[in-house]
């Protein structure tokens, strides 16, 4: 349920909405292009993303020696909703108060999935994780379909005309996202024990993150991972950060083909999530997650070529295709990729935690990924004010590759059994 509640953030206000309202109109065009709309953009989410990079170990260390997870959680849930709430009042040209209230808001949103992923391994037997991933991130993208679909429908599209009703998308996507989450805090269980207290949070933080570099020797497949980890997440961030803003800006279409967008992509990230969960069960963590990779870079190619393509056709074939629509085609494969990759690296991490450590692994995963959005964002928010949206967006396609290359060294078999043979430092 928290993964159903929270997509209502990422989709309404990093993915569709709010991202194409603060590029487009808070900051709006200058000098004829929006590349400094899409810098700054870069810029709040990188920043958001660095502090997770500097936190999120640290509170997992916490949480796993004081089992203060759902704590922690709550905490993270509360400054998300209130931050959201405070987006009402980012009106044009109100560009610092935007950036500082993105900048608090995903920084307590991504903190949050680190938190909520932390319970991942109690959930359920090994074998099982998959499964219990890919409806996790499926339920997350119905509670999308229905957050987004009702904004777009009742609040319509992100544009100056109609700015006086999608302000309200901050509002909305907090109340959503208060609402949803209380099934949560109401019946998910603290199953850690306390250890006796040695000190202060600080203290508790620093020695325990001490101590698992210390032992990183001893999850080497996970340390591996996490660098594919790396590389994999940049490329996803980019996609969740642009992928609407480059619809508009490069596709240039129509706000009804994005809400049609919106809708394809939401369903077949669900079932992206619910079909590779299931087939990671039965191939492997490992073997379904290099699919999703080679799926991905798929994707980013069709994604760059399909201006060029609808062009092609209809010079030689005489038709009259609009990339708009070649580009909803394009999105099936993209949602597929979304739903799958997320769904099975959090899996594999799973897989390689020891559940009493998995609140400070899951804070590295945090780490790990929030360190991809940095990278992938800054390298993207620069790499377009030089060559534009549409080239850059290849970049993507070399870091899934590159992720590619590095998770081949993994060794999901021994990686799993380094977990079940953990005993920790005296």
């Amino acid at each position: 349920m928290f993964d159903f509640a929270n997509q209502a953030y990422t989709l309404l206000i990093i993915t569709v909405v709010f991202g194409e309202l603060f590029t487009t109109v808070i900051v709006g065009e200058r000098d004829g292009n929006f590349r400094l709309a899409n810098l700054l953009w870069s810029l709040a989410l990188a920043i958001s993303y660095l502090l997770v990079v500097i936190t999120a170990p640290l509170c997992g260390a916490i949480m796993d020696e004081r089992a203060e997870k759902k704590r922690f959680l709550f905490v993270s849930y509360l400054a998300t909703v209130a931050a959201t709430a405070m987006l009402y009042f980012v009106a044009p040209g109100y560009v610092v108060l935007g950036l500082i209230l993105i900048i608090i808001s995903n920084y307590a949103y991504s903190m949050g999935e680190s938190f909520i992923a932390a319970f991942l391994p109690a959930l359920g037997p090994p074998h099982a994780l998959g499964k219990i991933s890919g409806f996790g991130w499926a339920l997350g993208y119905i509670g999308g379909l229905f957050a987004a679909g009702f904004t777009l429908i009742v609040l319509g599209e992100a544009s100056a005309d109609n700015f006086e009703r999608i302000r309200w998308v901050g509002p909305f996507a907090a109340g959503f996202f208060l609402v949803a989450a209380i099934p949560t805090f109401m019946w998910l269980k603290e199953r850690g024990t306390p250890l006796p207290r040695r000190g202060s949070y600080w203290h508790t933080a620093r020695r325990r993150v001490t101590n698992t570099f210390h032992e990183l020797k001893h999850f080497r497949d996970l340390s591996v991972f996490l660098v594919s980890l790396l590389f994999s997440m940049a490329g996803v961030y980019i996609i969740i950060a642009f992928a609407f803003i480059y619809g508009a800006q490069v596709i240039g279409w129509e706000a009804g083909v994005r809400n049609i967008m919106f809708i394809i992509v939401q369903i077949t990230a669900a079932a992206g999530a619910l079909g590779f969960g299931w087939i990671q069960d039965h191939v492997g963590a490992k073997r379904t997650y290099q699919m999703t990779l080679a799926l991905w870079v798929c994707a980013i190619l069709a994604i760059w070529l399909t201006p060029q393509f609808t062009d092609w056709v209809n010079h030689y074939a005489g038709w009259q295709w609009q990339a708009q629509y070649v580009f909803l085609l394009v999105g099936c494969l993209a949602g597929l990729s979304l739903g799958s990759s997320q769904s099975a690296s959090r899996a594999l991490v799973g897989l390689f935690s020891p559940t009493t450590k998995s609140a400070e692994f899951f804070g590295f995963w945090g780490l790990a990924n929030k360190l991809a959005g940095v990278m992938g964002i800054v390298l993207l928010g620069g790499l377009q004010a030089l060559v534009g949206l549409q080239a850059s967006i290849l970049l993507c396609a070399v870091l899934f590759g590159v992720a590619m290359l590095i998770c081949a060294q993994v060794n999901e078999a021994r990686g799993r059994q380094a977990a079940l043979n953990w005993q920790p430092l005296a």
